[in-house]
């Protein structure tokens, strides 16, 4: 397994596969990898003979008040785990390599980041978009894979490379759980056993409400405070729980034959998020 810090050993190593006859698969990720990333990384590895995973704790996508300097940098598990899964090329830019002095070219996304984390992040989506843009550019990957726990990030990503005809098929990948069902975050570090068991409200809430709508429930805003309601009395600050269109996460009135419930909320000092796809016979 090769790992660089450096653009040109990145170029050089895509190219060489390429002209080998193999695709090349990217897995973008922020490190402190568990075995949700690594389910990323098989399916990369079923769809393109060179895999490629970036690790890189992107600062543009990062609030002020956010958690950028504490977030978990455990570089050598990680490099492990890579070479565990058969990863051919690990990529782990500096950010003066990414951002150099006098850098000011963005990429932005409009409708589909305004709602949901756009309202409660910002500025978060503009670095989403403009480093996975720089990191497809740099490695010109036949496939990119994504997970679905971050469900708005795949849409704005899947906008962006739709719009600006990337040469990139994105592939959405299952959300991996824990056998108790908490999504799995590298932000899972942060909880205390209090908080995590806190925490498991999050994916009971939507659990229940999949469940009500496949069974006929029809009351959408009662769906919603149902699920507001029980992480709240789990003592869970809760910054939306709705259920949206899954492909303008925009409100619905009526249950419609694929939708999303899509949650956030702070556990303690720690901000998580989870979704289900919920889809009507």
């Amino acid at each position: 397994m090769q790992t660089t810090e450096h653009i040109s050993d990145v170029r050089t190593a895509v190219r060489n596969a390429r002209q080998s006859g193999n695709r090349i698969g990217c897995v973008p990720t922020m490190g402190a990898l568990h075995a949700g990333h690594m389910s990323l990384v098989e399916e990369c590895r079923q769809r393109a003979e060179f895999v490629c995973v970036t690790i890189f704790v992107n600062p543009t996508q990062f609030a002020p008040t956010e958690d950028l300097a504490k977030y978990p940098r455990p570089i050598e598990a990680d490099l492990q785990k890579c070479r565990d899964a058969g990863v051919d090329l690990v990529f782990m830019p500096v950010v003066p390599s990414l951002y150099p002095d006098g850098y000011q070219t963005w990429v932005t996304v409009d409708e589909v980041t305004q709602p949901l984390e756009g309202t409660h992040r910002p500025s978060h989506f503009r670095g989403v978009t403009t480093v996975v843009a720089k990191l497809l550019n740099i490695l010109q990957p036949d496939v990119a894979c994504f997970g679905m726990k971050d469900y708005q990030q795949l849409a704005v990503i899947r906008r962006m490379v739709t719009d600006l005809d990337m040469p990139v098929d994105i592939i959405a990948c299952a959300t991996v759980r824990e056998p108790d069902g908490l999504a799995l975050s590298s932000r899972n570090m942060y909880l205390s056993a209090e908080e995590r068991t806190a925490g498991l409200s999050l994916s009971q809430s939507l659990f229940v409400v999949r469940d009500a709508l496949r069974d006929g429930a029809t009351d959408i805003a009662a769906l919603e405070l149902q699920m507001k309601t029980h992480m709240q009395q789990a003592n869970v600050e809760v910054q939306y729980a709705v259920i949206v269109d899954p492909h303008t996460l925009l409100p619905i009135s009526a249950p419609q034959q694929h939708m999303v419930a899509l949650i956030a909320a702070k556990v303690g000092a720690t901000r998580l998020i989870d979704n289900v796809e919920i889809f009507l016979d």
